[in-house]
């Protein structure tokens, strides 16, 4: 297996160059972290919010026992952020910072997959420089007797990594946007539920009876 493995690994530095062999490392390297990354959302729950949305909307109607059932049945990570809310012991800023400290965690890892996406282009036009140049020395060594296959040879091989580079690259921003777009609908999710807890649309009772036995002792 190995020797297959070091074959083909030859084979390919033989038709791309050192290029393309770097090209095949980074697109093994980018492959596990998306791998990991989707185990990582799918762990999370990204995405899946039903019960926590269900609480929340229980809490803006004045429902409080409802909401804290429906909590406790939500396997949301931002599950412990509107646990947090509900108890009315901290601040938004604290409460935002908690959930700031989450999507922190999830980001993990994109800033590796936008580097592939951004830089495996520019690596595959650097490959194709390097084939140039050697198709073109070739040239120069042959000569008066110049043969249209060496140059053309030296050509395809050289755009060979351009076209890996633009293999790697497309998928990787493609999966690199679905992540930053669920984290962006769970971000603006969080907002939304921090802001009607910290101020419901229907006062709720024991803050009424605060108010009343307020107002009896003024």
């Amino acid at each position: 297996m190995i020797q297959v493995l070091e074959t083909a690994l030859l084979d390919i530095y033989d038709i791309g160059g050192p290029v393309v062999v770097l090209m095949l490392a980074v697109s093994v390297l980018t492959l596990a972290v998306v791998l990991y990354k989707f185990w990582q959302f799918s762990a999370a729950g990204v995405g899946r919010h039903k019960a926590l949305a269900r609480a929340v909307t229980a809490w803006d109607a004045g429902d409080i026992a409802l909401a804290k059932r429906e909590l406790q049945t939500s396997r949301s990570y931002l599950a412990p952020v509107v646990s947090m809310a509900f108890s009315r012991k901290f601040d938004r800023n604290r409460l935002e910072t908690e959930a700031e400290t989450r999507f922190a965690k999830l980001e993990g890892g994109l800033r590796v997959l936008d580097s592939v996406a951004q830089l495996s282009p520019l690596l595959g036009l650097f490959g194709t420089v390097l084939g140039m140049i050697s198709a073109f020395q070739a040239l120069q060594e042959a000569g008066s007797q110049v043969d249209p296959s060496i140059l053309a040879g030296g050509i395809w091989v050289a755009l060979l990594t351009t076209a890996v580079g633009l293999v790697i690259a497309m998928p990787t921003s493609i999966v690199l946007s679905w992540f930053e777009s669920r984290l962006d609908r769970d971000r603006v999710l969080a907002g939304q539920a921090i802001a009607t807890i910290r101020s419901p649309g229907v006062v709720e009772p024991a803050v009424v009876s605060e108010t009343r036995t307020a107002l009896a002792h003024a």
